[in-house]
């Protein structure tokens, strides 16, 4: 799915995932698969409300169905299908679908950018046994971001704790440092991340 989802901004489509999870489990389900870089949308209060209102809620499971639905720019629905919770969806098929609705469209649309990705030298600083921090690593490995922002543990490295202090003039983790600027709070860390690998604005 990763892999293809130039071809889907190319085709004017925004991919997202929905599922009755919570946040949690969905930041967990991400970093097993390797990352996901598209939103997934926890449909968890009211349980399976959006499910529901696309008839793909199953109220045996408690759980929305393996469903696909493709709205256009107008908001119309121009296709549903679904694979059951046990089956697995052909994703080429899928953007191909999502091409030729593009090139049928007359509504004009606006390019979707790709991600900006995050300024030279970036840097996370976090802590070993952390939550905060956690959450934060989760993030970075999820949107695929391993290459372009390093990340110190200043718990384990003597060097990268004394690194922050003179960075920040705080020993404070999670810490994510741009162009030189430091941000503390891990959902602000979280936003800009998401910011950086993805075409949405968090």
């Amino acid at each position: 799915m990763e892999g293809l989802l130039p071809r889907f901004r190319a085709a004017h489509t925004q991919v997202l995932g929905v599922s009755v999870d919570s946040v949690y489990c969905h930041a967990n389900w991400a970093r097993d698969l390797g990352g996901i870089s598209f939103p997934l949308l926890a449909d968890f209060e009211p349980k399976g409300g959006l499910g529901k209102a696309f008839g793909y809620y199953l109220d045996k499971g408690g759980i929305d169905d393996r469903a696909t639905v493709i709205i256009d720019s107008g908001g119309t629905v121009r296709h549903t299908s679904t694979v059951t919770p046990d089956g697995r969806r052909k994703i080429a098929e899928l953007v191909d679908l999502c091409d030729s609705l593009d090139r049928e469209s007359t509504t004009r649309v606006k390019e979707i950018p790709a991600p900006a990705g995050l300024p030279r030298e970036s840097i996370l600083y976090f802590k070993s046994r952390c939550g905060f921090s956690r959450a934060t690593l989760i993030a970075r490995d999820n949107l695929h971001l391993q290459d372009d922002l390093a990340a110190k543990n200043v718990t384990r490295d003597a060097q990268a704790r004394t690194d922050l202090v003179r960075l920040t003039g705080i020993d404070q983790a999670p810490c994510l440092v741009l162009e030189g600027k430091p941000i503390h709070e891990s959902p602000e860390i979280i936003r800009r991340l998401v910011n950086a690998a993805t075409d949405l604005t968090a």
